[in-house]
């Protein structure tokens, strides 16, 4: 049987992992970064770039795949939307990875909003200081539109592609940090203290995004924190949608006989 995976997170990597050596697999990629990533996972094949629902249509059928696997970032809703249209196009089973939501605190220092474009504003509302960006270089763009570069501090993959976005949006270089991994409450905390930041943006993401050390590391220094809530995709409703890797083995293992 052959699988498709939609990758570029850390949770398509444990589902290539788990399926590597059971079933032929090919993964889609956005970036080269996440291309490398479903390689060294174990991906027979890796087809990188931005598709839509035809192209994914195509690929699906040029390569006899039997099940569309979309393990996509929460936030990625136009990705799992062409997934599940070239799913049906192609006529194969499709299934969602979707992390489990976290439980956020109820505190008055914890701000929800719906959109980058809600998070600049309210951001402009809270603080006059500087602001960590903490959800990822490609929603950058939202905070320098409304606010001075120079009062935002972001980290971001350690990427030339993330560095030079940051650069074009205006960031001093002194003001962008490029790593990559989950970190401890205690260094999100003096990443917060050394940058003297006032406000913090992130979004929910689950605990595979480090979301709940960004969370505990600002509110035990009472710094605010915008948290962008994920975006509701409507064509998931009666898909099947899973939040544990052993679960979809099993679900294809079973498929399988």
């Amino acid at each position: 049987m052959k699988l498709m995976v939609m990758a570029g997170t850390s949770d398509a990597r444990r589902i290539i992992k788990k399926l590597y050596g059971s079933f032929s697999i090919l993964a889609t990629a956005t970036t080269s970064h996440g291309a490398e990533l479903a390689r060294s996972s174990g991906a027979d094949e890796v087809h990188q770039g931005r598709f839509n629902s035809q192209e994914l249509a195509d690929i699906i059928n040029e390569n006899d795949i039997e099940i569309l696997i979309d393990a996509t970032h929460p936030f990625a809703s136009e990705a799992t939307k062409n997934a599940i249209m070239a799913a049906d196009a192609a006529m194969i089973k499709y299934m969602r990875f979707e992390r489990k939501p976290l439980d956020i605190p109820e505190n008055d220092l914890i701000h929800r909003v719906h959109s980058f474009e809600e998070a600049a504003l309210k951001t402009l509302k809270i603080t006059s200081g500087r602001v960590f960006h903490l959800a990822g270089v490609m929603t950058l763009h939202h905070l320098t539109e409304k606010i001075d570069p120079d009062r935002i501090v972001a980290r971001v993959l350690p990427s030339i592609y993330s560095l030079k976005k940051c650069l074009e949006l205006g960031l001093p270089a002194s003001n962008i940090i490029a790593m990559e991994g989950i970190f401890s409450k205690e260094f999100n905390q003096a990443l917060m203290e050394e940058y003297d930041v006032s406000l913090v943006v992130t979004k929910e993401s689950g605990d595979a995004g480090g979301t709940p050390s960004k969370i505990e590391a600002a509110l035990e220094l009472g710094i605010p924190v915008i948290m962008v809530m994920r975006p509701e995709v409507e064509e998931l409703a009666g898909k099947n949608v899973f939040n544990d890797v052993d679960a979809i083995y099993r679900e294809i293992v079973d498929l399988n006989k």
